[in-house]
């Protein structure tokens, strides 16, 4: 079970899938991706998402155990509207990832997998999960800590801080740019509350909210790729996949599970 579907998470989840373990994704009702085209959460808007060929489907009631056995056995996706985890005492999973990256120490659910995996800041091995994996780019992205801490969350982004795209205002995101298209510099991407947003660079639209959600000054809206190359923005990142990489070290690291996920 990972918990969140934006494109970290789901890079783990198809990482996960070419290696033969069933993963089952839960998001809230109001996913808040921005890479939305390579993102199982996508799936709670649109219904089903199909990335680098693996389909996610979304599974509104997270109690509807027959729909999500039904998803798994086409070796897919379920994408469960279930923000509080609750189909955890349900499903049973043997591993839980938290890809939420909420860069905070995570809530109790009520239950304990045989192994709880945490992404990034927030997490510490032993006190609040039982293995960490690095998220942060650099010679340790995607290392396994079975004892201590990731880097701590610098508040900057990672690159050309430019290309983070932030609401200037709170109100509804109506957006005039789509996905993987290119950009010159100053052109129109989207607006909030009358507000414009421009492109600070000619560059592709990597990733942006889903239109019509309603934003808070200061957030993440969008994400533009000086690349400028669009094949780019439906491919799992290499980051997603270092992440992955991880994850699957973890788990195959207790021999237990083994039997388990790959019977």
């Amino acid at each position: 079970m990972i918990r969140g579907g934006g494109d970290l998470a789901s890079g783990v989840a198809i990482r996960l899938l070419r290696a033969g373990v069933k993963v089952v994704i839960t998001e809230i009702a109001q996913p808040l991706a921005v890479r939305r085209s390579v993102a199982f959460a996508e799936a709670v808007y649109e219904n089903q998402v199909t990335i680098e060929g693996v389909t996610g489907r979304c599974v509104p009631e997270p109690g509807d155990s027959f729909r999500i056995l039904s998803i798994l056995s086409k070796n897919q996706v379920p994408v469960l509207i279930d923000p509080e985890c609750t189909s955890a005492k349900l499903l049973h999973p043997s591993v839980i990832v938290d890809a939420r990256m909420l860069k905070q120490p995570p809530e109790r659910i009520g239950y304990s997998p045989s192994l709880y995996i945490g992404l990034g800041p927030g997490f510490t091995a032993v006190q609040n999960c039982q293995v960490v994996i690095e998220t942060r780019r650099g010679h340790t992205m995607g290392r396994v800590y079975w004892e201590g801490a990731p880097e701590k969350d610098t508040g900057q982004p990672e690159g050309d801080p430019r290309r983070v795209l932030r609401s200037p205002a709170d109100g509804t995101l109506l957006a005039h740019a789509t996905i993987g298209q290119v950009l010159e510099e100053g052109e129109l991407i989207a607006y909030v509350d009358g507000k414009a947003i421009l492109a600070p660079f000619r560059g592709v639209l990597r990733g942006l909210l889903h239109p019509g959600l309603h934003v808070d000054k200061g957030w993440k809206i969008g994400d533009l790729d000086a690349r400028a190359d669009p094949k780019l923005c439906n491919m799992v990142s290499d980051k997603s996949l270092a992440i992955g990489g991880g994850v699957l070290e973890a788990i195959l690291g207790k021999p237990e599970l083994r039997k388990i996920l790959w019977d």
